[in-house]
């Protein structure tokens, strides 16, 4: 793509974190490919460091759990002067205000969106006054996509039956995808020489966080195990567990607190398994990271973790909201002798490669791209 010729691509998230965590192979991608790349996210800690991979960095000021309908509406006059300001030539939309309050602000501009729906979860969990909002608002919103992404056929099936969206314009990618170079097998000093599980999550309930507590303590009177939180506390969420439930939990001996990382890998290499029993995802990143170094895992049979394991093969797969679904599930892990369990983390990195590649999430964009400038042509 020759200079006069380059098309900006924004991509819009609720954090800056989030883009240099989960999106930069993408953005590197397009940058490879001719385009100029702008994020557009609150600003945070992570700002220099996409600066300094050559991405601009604009700051918008968005309320990621607030509800509240003036807050709301000022956000779409933000969008709107900060997408005429940077005049994209398409927008990459992820996470529910960027998908809902920036499609508004793109529409009027009538610039071209491809949205990615990263999960559902609470606005789908329950039937709520605020969820009714959010679904009829995802309803008017989703109308502005040229391309709307799923990270899995349940909650494509489920926004298209609900008709939010339509089918021709729906897909499935999987997820930010992984590098599995990056997510590749190490060699660390083990925390502990007992089967050790690692649950890795933001500290609410709906990440099914109080049935991993209620296993371990149950697991922990029987067999010789050790169990690991990794995380951060949200505050503002409906779901969050509070500090001093947390440390009342490592008093009481059931779990270890680690806090929270930058280098979660270096974590996930130092433990048998990771386990994540949540109520539902989009795709869970935690456990594609984890399998890809070739760690069993434990998760429950829900969208957007069901899709990562195959059940008696690279992990278990268990009901959730049940403690003793999930324990049982973990007593499985545990007698697995350590070859098995070696084998089996092995065979879900496989998988990982063969499925959940980030190259086959940056093609499908790529042809999404493709698809938009020769319609524009």
């Amino acid at each position: 793509m020759c200079k006069e010729e380059q098309k900006t691509i924004a991509i819009v998230i609720n954090t800056t974190w989030n883009i240099f965590n989960f999106r930069l192979g993408l953005l590197k991608a397009l940058q490879h490919e001719g385009y100029r790349v702008i994020a557009i996210a609150p600003s945070d800690a992570y700002v220099q460091r996409l600066e300094d991979e050559g991405i601009e960095c604009f700051d918008i000021q968005m309320n990621n759990k607030g509800t509240n309908p003036i807050e709301d509406i000022r956000l779409i006059f933000d969008f709107y002067r900060l997408y005429k300001k940077c005049s994209p030539d398409v927008i990459l939309q992820y996470t529910i205000k960027p998908n809902i309050y920036g499609s508004f602000a793109a529409g009027l501009l009538g610039i071209p969106v491809i949205s990615n729906i990263s999960g559902l979860g609470t606005v789908f969990l329950n039937d709520s006054f605020s969820s009714k909002v959010a679904r009829f608002l995802y309803r008017v919103a989703l109308k502005v996509p040229k391309k709307v992404f799923f990270q899995n056929s349940h909650d494509k099936a489920l926004l298209v039956s609900l008709h939010l969206v339509k089918e021709k314009k729906a897909d499935v990618v999987a997820g930010s995808g992984i590098d599995t170079q990056k997510f590749a097998p190490r060699i660390r000093e083990r925390l502990s020489r007992k089967r050790s599980f690692l649950f890795i999550g933001r500290l609410i309930k709906d990440k099914g966080l109080i049935e991993y507590i209620e296993a371990a303590r149950e697991l922990s009177k029987e067999h010789a195990a050790v169990f690991y939180v990794l995380g951060g506390y949200y505050a503002n969420n409906p779901s969050s567990i509070e500090q001093k439930q947390m440390q009342m939990w490592e008093r009481e001996g059931v779990v270890t607190y680690l806090g929270e990382t930058d280098e979660v890998a270096e974590v996930i290499a130092s433990v048998d398994c990771v386990v994540l029993p949540s109520y539902r995802e989009g795709l869970s990143r935690v456990l594609l990271e984890a399998a890809s170094m070739a760690k069993p895992l434990v998760t429950t049979r829900v969208p957007g973790c069901q899709e990562v394991v195959e059940d008696g093969i690279t992990g278990y797969l268990c009901q959730a909201r049940s403690s003793d679904a999930l324990a049982m599930a973990m007593k499985n892990i545990i007698a697995l002798s350590s070859s098995e369990c070696i084998a089996m983390g092995q065979r879900g990195r496989e998988k990982m490669k063969q499925e959940f590649d980030e190259k086959k999430v940056i093609l499908k964009y790529k042809e999404a791209l493709s698809e938009i400038f020769q319609h524009q042509s």
